[in-house]
């Protein structure tokens, strides 16, 4: 945890004048919500890994979670409610259908209180890709989000991909600086830049597995300062003012703001 940091109150006020339009909180903070009301600043609102399976068994507790959480902050501006963060496939061993009744429960907890215009999804990570929690989750994730023409939303930090192969991956391709880059040998497209890349292979990803309708969010990304290689507060800099720009030009596959 940090120390020296701005009340809730004085983050908003941050938020508002750097024209941070949205935010997202990992659990419920009463006071950071209370510190939201009448901003009008996008909310993606978590829901702890450990909460999911209450929620997912017991209909009641979605009711109370989005009465107690989201209807009683009327005048806060909720966008999206993610349904866990980053679930591991061996978190959902024998226990496939989780997940999904649990987003089940909480979009029918939303629709009861008139709150439909708020979306439910589940943040998800690169790595989940290539661990294949598609198949733990099923068809059924999937289908829902579609259904509801909710997102999926995604982490991505290129930062990652960088260090488990420096020698191929140039430290320039992750932080969105001038590179020759690369021409994808699948969709055929040109590729500046990591961020890209790595998007790109998650729409990929979900028209393998007839998700191919479905918009990504990434509610996730950064560079760390310290603790590994190359990570440093100018490189940390430089990644987040780049994404800042880039972001406006959506990637190849999906032109377009993110």
């Amino acid at each position: 945890m940090g120390n020296n940091l701005p009340s809730n109150s004085e983050a908003v006020d941050m938020f508002k004048r750097n024209n941070i339009r949205r935010i997202r909180m990992y659990d419920v903070n009463p006071n950071a919500l209370n510190a939201l009301r009448g901003s009008n600043i996008e909310l993606i609102l978590d829901i702890p890994n450990h909460k999911i399976d209450g929620i997912a068994n017991n209909p009641m507790e979605a009711t109370k979670w989005v009465r107690d959480n989201v209807e009683s902050y009327n005048d806060v501006t909720f966008k999206y409610i993610s349904v866990g963060n980053e679930l591991k496939p061996r978190d959902l061993v024998g226990k496939e259908t989780i997940l999904i009744q649990a987003m089940q429960n909480i979009d029918k907890a939303l629709s009861d209180a008139r709150l439909s215009n708020i979306k439910v999804s589940t943040t998800t990570y690169m790595g989940a890709f290539t661990e294949r929690i598609l198949r733990r989750t099923g068809d059924s994730m999937l289908h829902f989000l579609a259904e509801k023409q909710s997102p999926l939303l995604v982490n991505i930090y290129t930062y990652f991909g960088y260090i488990q192969n420096p020698k191929d991956i140039p430290l320039e391709f992750a932080l969105f600086k001038p590179t020759k880059g690369f021409i994808d040998d699948n969709n055929k497209l040109p590729y500046q830049n990591l961020f890209d890349a790595n998007l790109d292979s998650v729409y990929a990803a979900l028209e393998k597995s007839r998700g191919g309708s479905l918009e990504v969010v990434v509610s996730e990304s950064g560079w760390p300062t310290q603790g590994g290689l190359e990570a440093n507060v100018p490189n940390a800099e430089a990644y987040i003012n780049n994404l800042i720009q880039h972001v406006k030009n959506g990637s190849p596959k999906r032109p377009g703001n993110l």
